[in-house]
């Protein structure tokens, strides 16, 4: 089948896990991948990638988000996804030039609504689901802003014909067609072997807005070595070795460091988890990565802190409680499905493809095997009640 394959363009984390499935999809269908933001950067040099608008949240001067900023900037492109504007047209003309057949799309907006214009069936393969499609559970804190980021998702997305949820915690479906599974694990990831290392790795998805004063002075504090990714400092000064992006290079790091303090992306969790290394998240003032920093305490795999209040103290007491940290990973490891979360996946989106496939078509492969892999580089008011 001819499948466009939509990926939020905020953060690298929808890129990450794009990449674990878009080479054994590849094999039996022609995919076109559309993307904007970080994620064109990300993947436009290894697959055939249509550019696309993205919206996201706009920084400040405070290093955190701007709520004025991001409702000025994302005005536009909120009116041309509901009313119908240049980029959805850009998008469908993409879409019906390639003769799409099937969209899956991770939390990515323009290819959800132009798919539902189109009448193509849907597959929804994302993390955010877990909030949309899943029954609610929140803390008491986060209840209220749970519940309406949840139906404003459903709103912008509807409800597709089948839902994948890559989590690294486990919640029980809303709807018959929703399937949860664990972390995925990019090839990079699963290749590596974790090891113990004396370093501390710091990674931020918005480090020219993160990566603040306080954070520098309490990381150059510490009695270990740290390496710090998603900053635009390089090179070594004092203890702290600041790195550029490298897909592989990222990987080597998270296998052998001693824990990891980072923003609470999904992704970056999930990959966390399956080496076993504790985590300090630092969440965004966004819902799902205030659940995300909420879960990992609950679940005793890591601590949550404050971006914006970050003290050596605290970075001290989350390196004191890291061997109990990791004593509960194992458990939580094998209960989220990490091993095979990878196979499950490839399976339950070829048998999902398969099932919405049009009638009368037998399954074949795609004209260009591997399609696009430039040189290898590589309901809602029931909730609501």
């Amino acid at each position: 089948m001819r499948i466009a394959y939509g990926v939020m363009g905020y953060g690298r984390g929808h890129a990450m896990r794009t990449m674990a499935v878009l080479p054994a999809l590849g094999r039996d269908h022609e995919i076109t991948v559309f993307a904007g933001g970080d994620a064109y950067e990300v993947l436009a040099s290894r697959f055939d990638t249509v550019r696309i608008p993205t919206i996201g949240y706009q920084y400040g001067s405070g290093g955190t988000h701007s709520l004025p900023i991001t409702l000025a900037r994302n005005v536009a492109p909120v009116a041309d996804l509901l009313f119908g504007g240049r980029g959805i047209e850009q998008v469908g003309a993409a879409m019906r030039e390639r003769g799409i057949e099937l969209v899956i799309s991770d939390s990515e907006a323009w290819t959800h609504r132009v798919a539902q214009r189109l009448a193509l069936p849907r597959i929804s393969f994302d993390h955010v689901g877990i909030i949309a499609y899943c029954k609610p559970h929140f803390p008491p804190d986060l209840w209220a802003a749970g519940m309406r980021d949840g139906w404003g998702y459903r709103q912008l997305m509807g409800v597709p014909e089948r839902i994948l949820i890559s989590s690294f915690y486990r919640a029980e479906p809303a709807y018959p067609q929703v399937h949860v599974i664990g972390p995925m694990l990019r090839d990079e990831v699963r290749a590596a072997k974790p090891r113990d290392g004396d370093y501390l790795l710091a990674y931020f998805n918005k480090g020219e807005h993160q990566y603040l004063p306080h954070i520098d002075r309490a990381l150059r504090l510490l009695d270990c070595p740290v390496r710090v990714y998603g900053t635009r400092h390089r090179g070594i000064d004092d203890n702290l070795d600041f790195r550029a992006p490298s897909v592989q290079g990222f990987v080597d790091d998270l296998a052998g460091c001693r824990a990891v303090l980072s923003t609470a992306g999904n992704q970056l969790i999930g990959e966390a988890m399956h080496f076993g290394k504790p985590v300090l998240a630092l969440p965004e003032p966004a819902f799902e990565q205030r659940l995300n920093a909420f879960m990992i305490e609950r679940m005793g795999i890591g601590q949550r802190g404050d971006l914006l209040k970050l003290t050596p103290s605290d970075i001290d007491r989350f390196l004191g409680g890291a061997a109990r940290f990791r004593g509960n990973l194992g458990w939580h490891r094998d209960q989220a499905g990490a091993g095979d979360a990878h196979t499950q996946a490839i399976a339950w989106l070829a048998d999902s493809i398969d099932a919405l496939r049009p009638r009368g078509r037998r399954t074949s492969p795609a004209r260009t095997p591997t399609a696009q892999l430039r040189g290898r580089r590589f309901s809602a008011a029931e909730l609501m009640q």
